[in-house]
């Protein structure tokens, strides 16, 4: 198993300047493993041996160290020359430093995801990866699952029908391991706790894991239920209907694959201990072992029964109880990743994070295609059933090129309609804007004639994804200086398990949005979830505002919004760091001075 896949749920931590956010940097296993990991990766693919090798030289390096080198970059010192980490690699711990990860590595995750799985099977390294792929073409744990079951894989060489009967058990029990859009998950365990609960007897049935941590993507579905002993809710779960594979089944814990593939794990406990088993199961890892940690340097022991002071339970009954009766506050699910959390709580430094009551409006948003001439009201009624106050319709720039006439004429006509349904609808106010396409040299498709009509302008890069950093990154500056430029839209331009993000240098286009004065986009999309949580955290401590956006086509994609805010919260982002939290009259202040006319 790749050291990486081992431990891929340790979290890589990025520094943080704010008071309620104590500083933090990756450690230098952290950076190493991420290495080893691009190494593995690269060695799959087929690429230069040199190059690999220089991954996994460096990663050996950064373990022989006596200090942490992140933490010295951080400080803004220079470190000395290391023995196999030239400048290129020196970046790429930089990056790592300020954002958690570096693009490479999220590239080759994100364009392979089948491959990532397989690496993570025991026994299956990088050599023997590529050769099933070359030989077989299995990419992913599926097809690895069906050539086994057909006694494909015993015949190459090197692996043998035992490795093959252990390759489909590990290929089946490791379907659920696909990460798959929080937004896709969350409803599926909405239901099976709405199936849960109507149980007879079952006192609570709640959603726990990564899911509860609101995470922008879900390998499994953790569900912890509180019932009496007596109760027979394992044979409830088990006659789920959308159950396809039964992996495992006990008096108190099953396991199972549902028809599309996610793994669901149930646990089942006394109602007296739900406190101290939902904390214990809601995780992260990270965040209960520094718990538990703190526990016994009070001679104390925590488990999922409880806080004990040897045969004496002190807290079980509720979260609370156990964070209290550690010295601690309740600590939000979303912050539970060991990224300084505890010691927040401890000096009373803990977020007030934003709730999704707080969001206000929406600023990018466009419609229907097949909307007709109703599309624009249909829109705002929708927002304003979400509860919205105001949305910004910002449909991309193409629409401008309708067979109505010329941009102006196409322009003008979508303004007088938003202005008319603004005088005859109450409780939700349309702004008047654009998705304009960043042209590869950075420059704006529109031209500033129209862009002068508007509310705001949302860029967006639509097209030359691979650009080199220094090239992708001066084409995002040079958008973010145009004087009607208000915010940039996905800024990764990540689809989850379809496209990694983009190469660029993400601190220079924080700094930038800084001193221009626009926002970034943190955009709930279900595939795009963009930007990742550490990156918004980052832009935070810059001072750069950020919009959360449904991105909605339909008026049902305002849904979305929460997880957005979800991602919010795992970024520790209060309601003043987040734009569209303000009043409309307070967004029309701040929307005047990016261009210039306050």
């Amino acid at each position: 198993m790749s050291p990486y896949a081992a431990r891929l749920k340790k979290t890589v931590v990025a520094p943080s300047v704010q008071p309620h956010a104590p500083a933090r940097w990756p450690a230098n296993e952290t950076i190493a493993l991420i290495f080893d990991d691009i190494a593995e990766l690269l060695e799959v693919q087929g690429a230069n041996p040199f190059r690999i090798r220089a991954y996994h030289n460096a990663a050996r390096t950064l373990r022989g160290l006596t200090y942490e080198l992140a933490k010295l970059i951080a400080q803004g010192k220079q470190p000395e020359k290391l023995r196999g980490i030239g400048k290129d690699l020196l970046g790429k711990i930089q990056e790592i430093t300020t954002t958690g990860d570096c693009a490479l590595h999220q590239r080759l995750r994100e364009s392979m995801p089948g491959l990532v799985q397989l690496l993570a099977i025991p026994g299956l390294g990088p050599k023997r990866v590529q050769h099933l792929y070359q030989e077989l073409g299995i990419q992913t744990l599926e097809q690895l699952s069906e050539a086994a079951s057909q006694g494909r894989i015993r015949h190459l060489r090197g692996f043998g029908a035992e490795t093959e009967n252990r390759l489909l058990k590990a290929a089946q029990g490791s379907v659920g391991e696909r990460r798959l859009p929080l937004a896709w998950v969350a409803p599926l365990a909405q239901r099976l706790c709405e199936y849960l609960q109507d149980f007879p007897g079952v006192r609570t049935a709640a959603v726990a894991g990564s899911l509860r941590r609101m995470r922008d993507t879900i390998g499994d579905i953790d569900l912890l239920v509180t019932a009496p002993p007596d109760i027979a809710v394992m044979a409830h779960f088990l006659r789920y209907p959308a159950i396809k594979t039964q992996l495992q089944q006990g008096p108190t814990r099953a396991s199972v694959i549902l028809d599309d593939g996610l793994q669901v794990d149930l646990r089942v406990v006394d109602p007296a201990v739900e406190g101290a088993a939902l904390l214990y199961f809601t995780g992260s890892k990270a965040h209960n072992i520094a718990l538990r940690q703190r526990a016994k340097k009070h001679n104390l022991k925590l488990s999922e029964y409880g806080l004990f002071s040897g045969i004496q339970c002190l807290a079980r009954a509720s979260e609370t109880q156990v964070y209290l009766a550690l010295g601690l506050p309740w600590i939000a699910p979303e912050l539970r990743e060991d990224r300084g959390e505890i010691l927040a709580a401890l000096n009373g430094q803990l977020p007030c994070l934003i709730e999704s009551g707080d969001i206000k409006g929406d600023l990018h948003a466009h419609t229907p295609l097949d909307g007709g001439p109703r599309a624009l009201e249909d829109m705002a009624l929708a927002a304003r059933a979400a509860g919205l106050e105001y949305l910004a319709i910002t449909d991309d720039s193409a629409f401008l090129q309708g067979e109505r006439g010329p941009e102006f004429e196409r322009l003008e006509q979508q303004i007088e309609q938003i202005d008319a349904i603004n005088r005859r609808l109450s409780g939700i106010t349309l702004l008047k804007g654009l998705e304009v396409e960043i042209l590869e040299d950075g420059r704006l498709d529109v031209p500033d004639s129209l862009l002068a009509h508007l509310d705001l302008v949302v860029g967006a890069v639509r097209k030359h994804f691979t650009l080199p950093s220094a090239q992708q990154t001066r084409r995002l500056l040079r958008a973010m200086e145009h004087q009607y430029f208000t915010l940039l839209a996905h800024p990764l331009c990540r689809l989850i398990n379809e496209r990694g993000p983009l190469a660029m240098d993400f601190p220079a286009v924080v700094k930038a949005a800084a001193r221009r004065g626009c926002c970034l986009e943190l955009n709930a999309q279900p595939q795009r979830m963009d930007l990742f949580d550490l990156q918004c955290q980052y832009a935070r401590d810059h001072g750069v505002l950020i919009s959360i956006s449904a991105d909605a086509r339909i008026g049902a994609d305002f849904g979305y919004l929460p997880y957005g805010v979800g991602q919010a919260r795992r970024a520790w982002l209060e309601k003043s760091q987040v734009l569209n939290t303000r009043s409309l009259v307070q967004l029309g202040d701040y929307l005047r001075r990016v261009r210039g006319d306050a």
